[in-house]
């Protein structure tokens, strides 16, 4: 089989090496498209005064959202939606969108294990957001032989 252009390489990968390191902007604006996107429209993710009432500091993006975001640094890593064959996510804290303004969600990726024989690769995912963890035990596998 031969490499696509492009593509990680399994056999160049160690454990521990950093694979890529993301940033993505959420405003309340992304939070918007993403309640019109996925039916999801708890006012949790709109409405301060309503999060505020629920305890929350105030309004919060999806945990969802927030996942799908990190899973994307993975797909852009690896180049092919379809060679991502698992995905898993712990939700730990969710992501405060200011208004006016934005928060940030940084995600790093890196080699947890490298399974030649099965032709793929576990990425560990760092997520957070103002410093503090937000998604944990996020991990993908991808197939890349």
């Amino acid at each position: 089989m031969s490499e696509q252009p492009g593509r990680p390489v399994l056999t160049d990968l160690e454990v521990g090496a950093v694979l890529f390191e993301r940033t993505y902007a959420v405003d309340r604006g992304r939070l918007v498209r993403y309640a019109g996107a996925s039916g999801d429209f708890n006012p949790i993710h709109y409405n301060d005064r309503f999060a505020k009432e629920v305890g929350l500091p105030g309004v919060i993006a999806h945990g969802m959202a927030t996942m799908g975001l990190a899973g994307s640094a993975v797909v852009d890593w690896a180049g092919d939606p379809g060679v991502v064959t698992e995905y898993g996510v712990r939700f730990t804290r969710p992501v405060e969108v200011p208004d006016p303004g934005h928060a940030e969600v940084a995600v790093v990726g890196k080699v947890g294990e490298v399974d030649l024989a099965a032709g793929s690769v576990r990425v560990d995912l760092t997520v957070t957001s103002g410093g503090v963890t937000v998604l944990a035990k996020a991990q993908a596998t991808v197939r890349l032989a």
